[in-house]
């Protein structure tokens, strides 16, 4: 039975920015395939211009009902996790949620204050996605509802200057 939770460890980064109103952007950059040793937070190199920190581990979870929005993510030709980073202070984030439906990373991305951004999604996972896929998928046929017609009667005119009573 494929796996219907795992995880995956975050890497973001600390950019420089030249603007006026900002000096940095925290960015969501890669996903690691599994948990790492690091503690969460962990410097891993800095440049001038760039600091990658280990963010962390987070579980993604995989549903049934969502199997055709998986599909859509693996044929994409760039399969992605959307990850989210949620401010927890004064240039301090945490990571808020992770995912493997582009849907649902989109409507993550409508939010406030939080910095959502499409990673490349690694080879391991991938084959776990595909799993889940192939032992759950259900093709649901689409079937169109047809409209009830109109009865032109509840569409008739009234007089002018005649209205209806309710009592």
């Amino acid at each position: 039975m494929p796996e219907d939770h795992f995880e995956v460890g975050i890497l973001v980064a600390r950019q420089r920015l030249k603007g006026p109103w900002a000096s940095h952007a925290w960015l969501p950059v890669a996903a690691l395939p599994a948990a790492a040793e690091a503690a969460p937070w962990t410097k891993l190199s800095e440049t001038e211009d760039e600091a990658t920190f280990y963010a962390g581990a987070y579980e993604v979870s995989l549903h049934p009902a969502e199997t055709a929005h998986y599909r859509d993510n693996l044929v994409s030709g760039r399969p992605s996790l959307w990850v989210c980073l949620r401010s927890t202070g004064d240039e301090a984030y945490e990571v808020a949620s992770v995912t493997a439906d582009p849907y649902e990373g989109e409507a993550m991305a409508e939010g406030i204050g939080e910095i959502v951004e499409a990673v490349p999604m690694p080879p391991e996972i991938q084959a776990k996605l595909l799993a889940f896929f192939e032992a759950f998928h259900v093709e649901r046929r689409f079937e169109k509802r047809k409209r009830d017609r109109a009865d032109p009667e509840a569409l008739a005119r009234r007089a002018p200057g005649t209205r209806e009573r309710s009592e």
